[in-house]
């Protein structure tokens, strides 16, 4: 089967919803086995259930990735992982003036050191076995300037040069790193972001973001998901170091 992902271990982070529910039940359909780092809730559970059905070794796990004493203790439970996948974040609005110090530690601790932990206590694993692939999920925001996005912006800035620099430092050990790039992708996390921040025009507030692609539509999170699985499988082993955007176009078409 292409893009088999037969006796792999995966852990996915945020995967009980939006683009990591896609992820971690497409990778259960490929044949892996798959481990949700993410808050226990009523989408967990779902999620891990739809797991389940493929694999039933899989497993959820109740895991704050800004506590690196946590996701140390849960790490070091596995004797192999071989995928890796950053997908947790959190999103805030504001440009440096209006974004408090509070909300700027808060996103960083989410979308950057979260990542760091994981991929820290990962590390060591895949090196014993020499091979492993680590997928980070940064943005477009980390290409362009999108407004009133400065600290979401900054840390997927970060996820970027820190994908660059886990390939150069590993590659010499079997360890592969790329990161995706997503422009809009319709989630509940947009819906609720939507409905928060613009709860009096939250329809023409959709539209807007979906026109903001020139496809003219936002993405799906199984066409994330997609690529998230070629960048982990074995017919991408010559793929490293890159950053690849998946946004309708957002980058290059947008005049």
């Amino acid at each position: 089967m292409i893009f088999s992902l037969k006796n792999k271990v995966a852990i996915i982070t945020g995967g009980s919803s939006g683009i990591g529910r896609a992820i971690a039940i497409l990778f259960a359909q490929q044949g892996a086995e798959v481990h949700i780092f993410d808050f226990k809730s009523s989408l967990s559970d779902e999620t891990i259930a739809e797991v389940k059905k493929y694999q039933p070794n899989s497993n959820f796990h109740s895991v704050d990735i800004t506590n690196e004493a946590l996701v140390l203790h849960e790490i070091s439970l596995f004797n192999t992982i071989n995928i890796l996948i950053n997908n947790a974040g959190i999103a805030q609005i504001g440009n440096v003036e209006n974004t408090s110090s509070e909300d700027f530690q808060k996103i960083f601790d989410v979308n950057v050191k979260g990542a760091f932990n994981c991929i820290k206590a990962v590390i060591p694993i895949m090196v014993n076995h020499q091979s492993g692939v680590i997928l980070n999920m940064a943005s477009v925001a980390s290409s362009v300037g999108i407004p009133d996005r400065f600290g979401y912006s900054m840390t997927k800035g970060a996820i970027k040069s820190m994908t660059q620099s886990i390939a150069k430092d590993y590659i010499s050990k079997g360890i592969r790193c790329n990161c995706i790039s997503p422009a809009r992708v319709h989630t509940p996390f947009v819906d609720g972001f939507i409905q928060k921040n613009y709860p009096n025009n939250q329809a023409e507030m959709y539209e807007k973001l979906s026109a903001s692609q020139p496809i003219g539509r936002m993405a799906k999170p199984i066409e994330i998901a997609h690529l998230a699985l070629y960048l982990c499988s074995d017919e991408a082993s010559f793929a490293t170091g890159c950053d690849y955007p998946l946004d309708g176009g957002f980058l290059y078409l947008n005049n």
